[in-house]
């Protein structure tokens, strides 16, 4: 999908509030409501736009440790056999299929080290993990930054205009 730079200014906007109305959209952007209702729809009937849900943090809820676990999985099991085991887990916030040494990455929050060893041993329980290796975040600069993508997308999208 083709992204301009109106598309950008106007997935900003939203992402800083997401509660804001379609018509203070359009004030803010001098753009007619309607615009500014059909690039929402299109960008997200193609995907740009993901999804309009909270962004739950979960050290609020008591998980303020945050680690990725590098995990080797039985190759006879399968990823996506793996993925429905680790979905079980509800501290397992991200599993990715990776390339390199191991065949997947998993996001985990826990309440402690501790804690962290007990998410550690019920993936190694689900008996479709052979090894993980895991590193602790300790500090998080930023995540989550899609903006600044989307910003250069719209850069180099063409100049014909569009609704």
């Amino acid at each position: 999908m083709v992204i301009d730079p109106l598309d950008s200014r106007i997935a900003e906007l939203f992402t800083d509030d997401p509660r804001m109305s379609v018509l203070e959209a359009s004030r803010q952007l001098s753009v007619a409501r309607a615009t500014i209702q059909a690039r929402l729809d299109r960008m997200q009937r193609d995907g740009v736009i993901a999804g309009w849900g909270p962004r739950i943090e979960p050290r609020s809820l008591g998980y303020p440790v945050v680690a990725y676990c590098s995990l080797t999985i039985h190759q006879d099991s399968g990823h996506d056999a793996v993925a429905v085991a680790l979905a079980k887990i509800p501290e397992i916030q991200e599993v990715h299929t990776v390339s390199g040494e191991s065949d997947l990455l998993a996001k985990v929050a826990a309440r402690s080290n501790p804690d962290l060893q007990r998410v550690i041993d019920a993936i190694i329980a689900t008996r479709t993990v052979v090894r993980s290796s895991t590193v602790i975040v300790l500090n998080t600069h930023f995540e989550g930054r899609t903006l600044p993508l989307m910003r250069a997308a719209a850069e180099h999208a063409p100049t014909k205009p569009r609704a």
